[in-house]
């Protein structure tokens, strides 16, 4: 295991060969993943920092399968994954957020034994003003017959991810991720175009500071998440108050919950009663990387890691950071659906944990 000292300087290569070695069965397929997820990340951050000197702002006349305007960096980071992805060998199809169904691996090039989900830049809509995006990440293993990848891959809890992450393009370029062993960050130093090892073992604080949350929803939220806010503000006597901060980029709130100690919170409402965020390319991978380090992320009714998908662009209500705030959700039942009509969502049992993943 890699220690990381003032005076040593650990690569992302070297970490992540490091971790692997912890599993003498690995193969190294898993560990070309991260590689190439963190070459994907530098040659977005190039168009990101390019982006107010070049003819990529702004939206195309374009909308994604959510029925939102594209911005054109999304465009742009989307074919950059996926490029990066489709003749590596490791995966056997993508699914992308902007893009209504499965990226099949193109005819010709062999098909690996994992699947890659993603949000090719998360909070797209603050790109003309200079707010800080990111690009998140989820990878499973096939769990199919077949040569190629199929639905049923794709379509599988949280709680068997292998591999999960971020990359935030902001003051500096970040990338975190897990595979089971602990949540680290790496940040990349422009002057070497290397990802170093900046934050080792993120433990999220016990004691949170900050609560994030869009307040123009709250006469559309049932009165059990009224209440909730409620406490979280201290308004009713029973905790300090969280100091509000809310950037409008999941990414970057939760990167900030992450390192600072906080709670995200987007409920269910009455305009979104099943939620806003997506459960495969939002939700899941940052609960992965709370439960490594540390904290937790509920959708209301149970873990977010055990929600059983049935669709690719599911979306879900989120609650997501230190785990005291999180687990302060269950005092606050919600009705049992948000809005008449709702199928009740499905949770795996939490039997259904994942497999230690090795870096193979």
């Amino acid at each position: 295991m890699v220690k990381h000292t003032a005076t040593s300087v650990v690569t992302i290569e070297r970490f992540i060969i490091e971790q692997e070695r912890l599993w003498p069965e690995a193969t190294g397929e898993l560990s070309g993943i991260l590689y190439d997820m963190a070459l994907a990340g530098k040659m977005i951050a190039n168009k990101v920092r390019s982006a107010g000197l070049a003819d990529i702002l702004g939206s195309t006349s374009d909308t994604n399968v959510q029925g939102e305007v594209q911005q054109k960096l999304d465009v742009i980071a989307n074919e950059i994954v996926v490029k990066a992805f489709d003749h590596g060998g490791r995966l056997c199809a993508m699914a992308s957020e902007e893009e209504p169904d499965i990226i099949q691996i193109p005819e010709g090039f062999r098909s690996g034994k994992y699947v890659l989900l993603f949000d090719p830049l998360d909070g797209s809509s603050n790109i003309d003003v200079n707010v800080p995006v990111g690009t998140i990440f989820s990878v499973f293993r096939k769990i199919t017959r077949g040569t190629r990848g199929e639905m049923e891959d794709l379509l599988q809890p949280g709680r068997r991810q292998v591999a999960a992450g971020y990359i935030l393009y902001g003051s500096s370029t970040m990338m975190v991720y897990t595979t089971g062993q602990g949540a680290h960050g790496f940040t990349l130093d422009p002057s070497i175009g290397e990802f170093l090892l900046s934050h080792p073992n993120i433990r999220i604080p016990e004691r949170a500071r900050y609560l994030s949350v869009n307040d123009a929803y709250e006469q559309d939220w049932p009165e059990p998440t009224r209440a909730l806010m409620r406490r979280y503000r201290g308004m009713d006597g029973q905790k300090k108050a969280l100091n509000v901060r809310y950037v409008g980029s999941l990414v970057a709130d939760f990167h900030r919950n992450l390192l600072g100690g906080g709670v995200f919170c987007y409920p269910a409402n009455e305009k979104a009663p099943r939620g806003k965020l997506r459960l495969l390319y939002e939700a899941n991978p940052l609960a992965f990387i709370a439960e490594q380090a540390g904290g937790l992320a509920t959708d209301g009714y149970g873990s977010i890691l055990d929600v059983e998908p049935t669709e690719l662009h599911q979306r879900t209500p989120l609650y997501i950071g230190s785990k005291a705030e999180v687990e302060l959700v269950n005092e606050f039942p919600l009705p049992k659906f948000v809005a008449p009509g709702l199928p009740e969502r499905r949770h795996a049992g939490r039997a259904a944990t994942s497999a230690p993943a090795a870096a193979g």
